[in-house]
């Protein structure tokens, strides 16, 4: 199957190329950042985990964001999500691709990956996420993989693998939640340790998936024809408002606990983001743009006439998206840092290396997900045409 991936319009090649370019400036980037040291990224002494670690974060709940369209089809039957089943299991497939790009380049020495698995810990909560990563990476891969063949020779899937369909919902539930306990593990950040922090992840995961899923089956419509149908759409969008409004409710929840109970080293983290700390503003035009867009997505999704009107919904999918985005890949990782446990203000903000290799990680995994959705679509057309 993977032979239809080599043919395609100019279009479509071109697209690959441009992203091909992108990776290769990546590369270069992240030759240079091996040989001279983190130092050229904007990371410190006093912030450790910087923007590479916000994206790994942000696409973990992409990637268990899978599991909204594979519960549904599989468990509950819901034959409409038949079509849009394998385009979230693919996106899932290169968001964890992304996820590990994203360790490996944030660590000073790359290959000391290989000593989580040369010498397991089971008391290391990184031991246990690459675990969970790894094995969910494997089961989309197994059940895509399997479904598409299945689906090309018009036979039904083997027995077994619905067993393993059933395993990879829990699993899609744990990678997010493992990488929560990452931050909320750490006593001496106030700003992470927080019992609503998986929970909270988990919302924003169901949010910002099916946003994505939803803008790139309207894309596909446009540019291969490729129809999903509009209920599965708006099943979506349903979910996508759920999580939404349990994600917001959840900060909420956080923002008061460190106002209304006093205390000061929460606060102050509320405070940096929201209002700046000793002359420290990075962040807080960014905050109130991700405030504001959050509260444009929500009306457009509440509504159900205009969450029904398609050009509606790409804005309101994209405001979602974004504003998750701006919440986890550029505020929660950070600010866990800031301020220091000692009450110290450090300066940090991403450098050209960090966006580089970060936008060349991006452009590999959309490379991944083009591919895979033009081997998906050919199937399609070719079972059309039989």
């Amino acid at each position: 199957m993977l032979e239809q991936a080599f043919s395609g319009s100019k279009k479509y090649w071109t697209w690959l190329i441009i992203l091909l370019v992108i990776i290769g400036c990546g590369v270069l980037a992240f030759l240079y950042q091996f040989y001279q040291g983190l130092g050229v990224t904007g990371m410190s002494r006093d912030v450790t985990w910087g923007f590479y670690i916000a994206q790994f974060t942000f696409l973990v709940g992409v990637a268990a964001s899978a599991v909204m369209v594979v519960l549904p089809y599989y468990v509950h039957h819901y034959k409409d999500f038949g079509k849009i089943t394998i385009l979230g299991e693919f996106l899932a497939i290169g968001a964890v691709i992304m996820c590990m790009l994203f360790i490996f380049v944030d660590m000073g020495q790359p290959l000391r990956v290989v000593n989580i698995f040369l010498y397991p810990s089971p008391n290391s909560l990184m031991f246990w996420d690459s675990m969970s990563l790894g094995g969910y990476l494997v089961l989309n891969v197994i059940i895509s993989r399997y479904t598409l063949d299945c689906e090309k020779k018009g036979i039904a899937p083997p027995k077994w693998l619905k067993p393993v369909v059933i395993l990879s919902i829990p699993w899609a539930v744990s990678i997010h939640t493992v990488t929560a306990f990452l931050y909320q593990g750490l006593a001496a950040r106030p700003f992470w340790l927080s019992a609503v922090m998986a929970p909270r992840f988990l919302a924003t995961a169901f949010s910002a998936g099916p946003a994505l899923l939803i803008l790139l089956c309207l894309l596909l419509r446009k540019i291969t024809k490729f129809d999903v149908g509009s209920e599965p759409i708006q099943k979506l969008a349903i979910i996508t408002t759920y999580a939404m409004l349990l994600n917001i409710f959840f900060l909420l929840m956080e923002i008061f606990t460190g106002l209304y109970s006093g205390l000061p080293d929460h606060a102050r983290h509320f405070q940096f983001l929201y209002f700046g700390l000793d002359g420290n503003y990075r962040l807080v035009p960014w905050m109130w743009i991700s405030t504001i867009l959050a509260i444009v997505s929500l009306i457009l999704l509440l509504v159900p006439k205009y969450r029904k009107n398609e050009k509606l919904l790409i804005v309101a999918a994209f405001t979602v998206f974004l504003s998750i985005w701006i919440d986890k890949g550029l505020g929660m990782v950070v600010t866990g840092f800031i301020p220091s446990p000692l009450g110290y203000v450090p300066d940090y903000w991403p450098t050209w290396v960090e966006a580089t290799i970060s936008l060349a990680i991006y452009a590999l995994g959309l490379l991944i997900v083009t591919v895979l959705y033009k081997v998906a679509l050919s199937v399609r057309r070719m079972l059309k045409t039989v």
